[in-house]
């Protein structure tokens, strides 16, 4: 799911009784990774300064915009894994699935990925999204296909699809500021389709091994998914908060 991508120019707001510090990130519409908040009118600042924004920030921060009431909307870790220090095996690139199972490439319309990234996401799960199909296509799946947010598409971006060509399962990873990154990993949620997750990280990462020295990606807290990564090499380096400024 979509995360930081780096920051901009740095905004400093200090009043008499409250501090506010952020930069915008790049890439990112409507984001800023907020760097310092305090005092009792933070809320105020921030609805008054970036309205309808999210804002994301370390641990710290986001406690004291929990207490003083703000909503959050993601709480969530970003994993590494070195790939100087810890290449993959060379043999995850042929990696398959089972026929009629076939891997192809991310160059479909966001709505052919779409009813498989529904699935992969229901009501009940950390990462599930409330919005119409139109939102997710427009400011969620399009915008990381074509490069707009987070980078780059790359090509270890893959899909899988069935005997009749429907997508099942797919990987969307893009060049952010020269780390490779995972942006998304979906599949549907029958058993046919258990393990394209973890098939597809695998041939991702051998896919970018050659290029980049690290690969990373972000993960919500409490999803199972977590433990696929670790099992593949990530590690956590960071965990932050990320709230909707009303």
């Amino acid at each position: 799911m979509l995360h930081e991508s780096g920051t901009g120019e740095v905004v400093a707001l200090t009043g008499q009784t409250t501090t506010l510090r952020y930069a915008p990130l790049a890439g990112a519409p409507r984001m800023a990774r907020l760097i310092a908040a305090e005092g009792p009118d933070v809320l105020e600042l921030l609805h008054q300064r970036l309205p309808g924004w999210n804002v994301v920030t370390d641990l710290t921060c986001g406690h004291r915009l929990l207490r003083a009431g703000a909503r959050l909307r993601r709480h969530a870790h970003t994993m590494h894994r070195d790939l100087r220090g810890d290449p993959p095996p060379q043999e995850w690139a042929g990696l398959r699935p089972p026929p009629p199972l076939r891997v192809t490439s991310c160059e479909r319309p966001a709505e052919a990925l779409l009813p498989a990234w529904r699935e992969a996401y229901p009501p009940g799960h950390p990462d599930h999204v409330t919005a119409d199909d139109r939102t997710l296509r427009t400011e969620l799946l399009q915008p990381l296909l074509s490069g707009r947010v987070l980078g780059p598409l790359l090509e270890a971006s893959a899909l899988v699809a069935d005997g009749t060509g429907t997508v099942v399962a797919g990987l969307i990873a893009n060049d952010r500021a020269g780390t490779a990154w995972i942006s998304d990993v979906f599949r549907r949620r029958a058993p046919a389709y258990t393990g394209l997750g973890g098939l597809l990280l695998r041939r991702a990462l051998s896919g970018v091994s050659g290029e980049f020295a690290r690969v990373g990606l972000a993960v919500t807290v409490g999803n199972s998914a977590q433990r696929l990564y670790r099992k593949l090499g990530f590690e956590i380096t960071e965990t932050t908060m990320t709230f909707a400024v009303p």
